[in-house]
């Protein structure tokens, strides 16, 4: 090595590290939309992590900025820079105020959402849309499921990760007493769906997203719904890897 190179490199003092990306994230309520929050926030990868709200609000995490939209309509927002992107699709508490402030997206607006994402800069991005339970067939648990899912890919995100974890079944409504004596009853059975078809804790699928948001190759990338059941505080980064190397 030319000892003049070794001599300017000295002067010019250590390479200082990489500035940490922003996140902007859409859907932060619900159980599964908190728990994305609190693994993204917590997790010190990112620089700051912008959540859509709205109401003013204000955050209780570090390095956590809200975001106050005027609208349900994305394409009138103003930008907001950042080069990662998650979008939570989860029914908020309604009796938790903080919920309420929460600006929540509704599948139909996916689209909209991930274009004015691409517009803020974002060049990856994290989609989690439960399916109803038993109704996704099993062909496209690998594949995309609808025309909005296929636009989304079709954008020009650099990397985009679709997560479908099973939902949580909806308690009926019951219209008398026998109803809901013959739904209890019947409820017995109930461990007879097959595992992969139940819904994964919140914190699985929470650690999944925010492990391959920062692991993932570039291209699209359709998580199957059983894969946050293979995963753990413990093994999800070894989970994530393998399933990412297939």
């Amino acid at each position: 090595m030319n000892p003049l190179d070794v001599l300017h490199a000295a002067q010019r003092g250590p390479t200082p590290p990489a500035a940490l990306p922003v996140a902007l994230m859409a859907g932060a309520a619900g159980t599964l939309g908190t728990e994305v929050l609190r693994r993204l926030a917590g997790s010190h990868h990112y620089r700051q992590l912008r959540v859509l709200s709205q109401e003013d609000i204000t955050p209780a995490l570090d390095r956590v900025q809200m975001v106050t939209v005027v609208s349900d309509d994305p394409s009138a927002w103003p930008l907001q820079p950042a080069s990662v992107g998650v979008i939570v699709f989860d029914a908020p508490s309604l009796y938790n105020d903080r919920e309420r402030a929460l600006w929540t997206p509704q599948p139909a607006q996916l689209p909209a959402l991930a274009a004015w994402m691409l517009r803020c800069g974002v060049h990856t991005l994290a989609v989690v849309v439960p399916h109803d339970q038993g109704r996704l067939p099993q062909a496209l648990k690998a594949g995309l499921a609808n025309l909005d899912e296929h636009a989304v890919a079709t954008m020009g995100f650099e990397r985009l990760l679709l997560v479908r974890p099973a939902a949580a079944p909806q308690s009926p409504l019951h219209a008398n007493v026998l109803e809901w004596l013959a739904h209890r009853m019947l409820s017995i059975f109930a461990y007879m769906v097959p595992s992969n078809e139940m819904p994964p804790r919140a914190a699985d699928l929470a650690a999944l997203v925010d492990v391959a948001l920062r692991e993932m190759p570039p291209g699209v990338h359709i998580a199957p719904p059983e894969l946050a059941r293979r995963t753990s505080e413990a093994t999800v980064q070894d989970v994530v890897r393998a399933w990412l190397a297939t």
